[in-house]
């Protein structure tokens, strides 16, 4: 039996087009993505392949492109379009648990964002 693992990203940053305000709608915004992928490996990993494993990059990249392909009104929308992203390239992904932020939103706090669980 090949063991199940996670694979994460803490705080990958992004300049993104996301938001319905003026200001947000004029210019990118820095936001935060935090991913948590449950993986189910086809195969035992071999040291000599990367083919043997879902190759982080590849997540990565997926991420990449669906926050900067267009404008995004809400936080809401980029959360599932990139799960759904995530999901259907990634057959050996059973569960994503993606977290976005932003950081700039209010002086007062930290970050404001949505977390996504998502199975399946």
């Amino acid at each position: 039996m090949i063991p199940a693992h996670k694979i994460f990203f803490n705080r990958l940053r992004l300049d993104a087009r996301i938001g319905i305000l003026e200001h947000e709608l004029r210019a990118t915004q820095i936001i935060y993505i935090d991913v948590e992928l449950d993986v189910q490996p086809k195969q035992k990993a071999n040291d000599l392949d990367i083919r043997s494993v879902l190759d982080y990059r590849k997540i990565r990249e997926a991420i990449i492109e669906e926050t900067s392909r267009t404008h995004v009104h809400l936080v809401e929308v980029l959360g599932d379009t990139i799960t759904t992203r995530l999901l259907k390239d990634f057959p050996e992904v059973s569960q994503v648990k993606l977290r976005i932020s932003k950081p700039a939103a209010f002086s007062d706090c930290d970050a404001v964002g949505i977390e996504f669980l998502v199975h399946r």
